[in-house]
Order: structure tokens, then sequence, then C-alpha cells
């Protein structure tokens, strides 16, 4: 229930963070680029966190690796809601950004320990895109009555009682990882052929989801000639469809006793067939926005359900820790790119880039599955 609760929390924090934004700009009267900053901070702390949770757990536990990382995501929001200055918000988004991936890379690492971990982790993936679909309709409920600094204290002040309640009721991880080997837990993964094939799909995942999620709003008011009504309501239909996705598709996989990587295998040829379908069938555009987020969903989720297969049973929360920063790489730079794109031959391109990647995804995660440790594999047989 915390960690469901902490997701929700997560996605409030990516929630709020468009709505805040004009306010920011002139707050601080910056430019849009200016203000830009802050993500690539954000983004390091993250990155930063998924090098670092591994070692964490086996030096401090679990219990007190989520301490450090709700302290830090509070500290930051508290700082934040003072007003500080540019560069102090520069700054201290590092630190937002540490504290977001500690919590998110511990909580991914204990769910993965535990039976029925993948829809355990869709699950917890799930109430991160809760918290991200109320977190814009909060954020603009307060601005009309307070300063965008607001937003932030509410959500250090919800931290809290998550940190408490950790303490109070999480289990250690198993015995195997608290024996594990405390030095150069980082370098002994990061040599392993899966861990960096995992590494890869996750930060092509991340870019593909974001990519779409960020242009796809402009690509269907200008190449599809849709509404700004219509083009709202359908990303967040993209949005919606990969929130029920996480908490549709786990469960219907397990009756039909799939596995992990076999539920992979279809939510990718269903990015597949959606992008294709968006691009070859523009009467067909809101449909295949929310069949796209639906078959991505649970891609994200069921990667980390397999990311101790990738390793041994000690570099497990390491492994997922270097996956969940990592993949922030791909969030930052392919939607840059898709930018890019669309600025020199034209938004139309949005949805082959996407298609690229979806068939970049599906030769990472074949290639993938082949360095899976034996048991898996023998469970994949199977």
């Amino acid at each position: 229930m915390f960690a469901y609760a902490a997701f929700v929390l997560v996605g409030l924090s990516a929630g709020v963070g468009g709505v805040l934004l004009p306010a920011q700009i002139r707050d601080y009267g910056l430019d849009k680029a200016t203000i830009g900053i802050t993500f690539f901070a954000f983004s390091a702390g993250f990155l930063l966190a998924g090098a670092t949770a591994g070692a964490l757990i086996q030096r401090l536990g679990a219990r007190a690796a989520l301490s450090v990382g709700g302290a830090a995501f509070i500290a930051a929001g508290l700082y934040t809601a003072t007003r500080p200055a540019f560069a102090a918000l520069v700054a201290v988004q590092l630190i937002a950004g540490y504290g977001t991936g500690v919590l998110e890379s511990v909580l991914n690492a204990q769910l993965a320990a535990l039976p029925d971990s993948t829809t355990l982790l869709n699950w917890l993936h799930a109430f991160f895109g809760v918290g991200a679909l109320i977190g814009p309709l909060l954020a603009t409920w307060m601005l009309g009555f307070t300063q965008w600094t607001s937003v932030w204290l509410v959500l250090a002040l919800a931290c809290v009682p998550l940190v408490i309640g950790f303490q109070a009721t999480l289990r250690p991880l198993p015995v195997a990882q608290q024996d594990a080997p405390r030095k150069g837990l980082l370098r002994v993964a990061a040599r392993r052929p899966a861990v960096l094939l995992g590494a890869a799909f996750l930060a092509v995942y991340v870019g593909l989801e974001i990519s779409v999620g960020n242009w796809g709003f402009s690509f269907l008011v200008v190449e599809r000639g849709h509404g700004d009504l219509l083009a709202g309501y359908t990303v967040s239909g993209y949005w919606l469809g990969l929130t029920l996705g996480r908490f549709v598709l786990s469960p219907v996989a397990a009756r039909l006793r799939w596995t992990a990587t076999r539920l992979t295998f279809a939510c990718l040829f269903g990015v597949a067939g959606a992008t294709g379908l968006l691009w070859i069938a523009p009467v067909l555009a809101v449909p295949a926005f929310a069949l796209l987020g639906f078959c991505l969903g649970p891609i994200f989720p069921t990667t980390m359900a397999v990311a101790p297969s990738l390793a041994t049973d000690e570099l497990a929360p390491t492994t997922i820790g270097l996956l969940n920063g990592v993949s922030v790489l791909g969030g930052s730079l392919l939607p840059f790119l898709a930018g890019a794109l669309a600025d020199r031959a034209g938004l139309w391109t949005l949805p082959p880039f996407a298609l690229a990647l979806a068939a970049a995804q599906l030769a990472i995660w074949w290639r993938t599955v082949q360095h899976l440790t034996t048991p898996a594999r023998e469970l994949e047989k199977a």
C-alpha cells in the first residue's frame, strides 16, 4: 500500500511539472530554453540514483535507502517552496531527481523480489499513471488561489507519512541479496551484456513513451487537423490507456499462463501495430493513440520483473537501479531528437520515428531474452 502511494506521489510530481512551467517562467523572467535546464538537472540526479541505489540497499538496507530517497525528496520540495533563486532551483532539482530515483529503484527492487512480481510491478507503475493524471488537475486548482511554490510544499509534506510507513511495514530483501559482496557492484553489473541490453531497451522505451506524449498534441493539430480540444482528449486517452494497460494486461497474462517475456513480446508487437496504424490510417488516430498507450503500459514494469534474471541474485538491486537510471537518458535524448526531426522535416515524422523505435525495442528485447540466466531460460522454454 505504501509503495503504491509513493508511486502516486512520484506521478503527481511528474504531472504538475508541465502546469507549473508557465508560472515559473513568469516568476523568474526566463525563456523556455533556460527553464529547460531544470529538466537536465533532474535527469542527472535520477541517473545518479540509479547508479547508487543498489549500493545503498546493500550497505544500509531497503528501509534506510528509502529514508535517504524520501528525505532528499522532502528536502528538495521544502526548499523549492521557499522560491529560491534560479541557480538554486536548478541545484535542488538535482536533489529532487536523486530522491525520486532512489524511491523508484528501491521499490522496484523490493517488489521484484516478491511472488507474482510481474503483476505487483505493473500495478506499482499503474499508480504512477494515476498520479500523473491527477497532477495537472491538482496544480491547476492550486494555482487558482496560491503560488506555484505551494504545490511543492504539498508534495513534500505528503512524502513524510510515506517514509514513516516504510519504516513500520517494509520487509527486508531476501538473505541472498543481503549477503552480497559490497564492493564494485555497479561495475560488475555494467559488464554483463544482458544488463546493458536491458538498460538500452528501457532507454528506447522511455524515449518512445515521452516522444509520443510530448509531441502527440502538436502532431494531431498540425498533421491531422484536429481541434485543440479533441487533440487534448486524445493525448489524455494515450496516458489513460498506458495506465489501464498496466492494471489489466498483467492479470490477463497470468490467467493465460504467459511468462513476463512473452507478455513483453505481445505488447511490443501491439506497439508496432499501433504506431503503424497511426501512420497509415489518419482517420483512426484517436483509437490508435489509446491502443499505443495500452500496449506500452506494461513494458517498463514487466521488464523490471525480469531484471533479476539478467544477473545473479546479489546483483538484482544494482541491476534494477541501473536500468531505472539509464532509462531517463532515453527520456531526455529521444524526445529531443523527435523534436529536431519535426523542426527539420515536419511533424509527420512522429509516427515513422515511433515505429522505428518500436522495431528497435523488438530487436533489443529479442537479444536480451537470449541472455537471461539459466532458470529464467528454462521457465521461458516451458
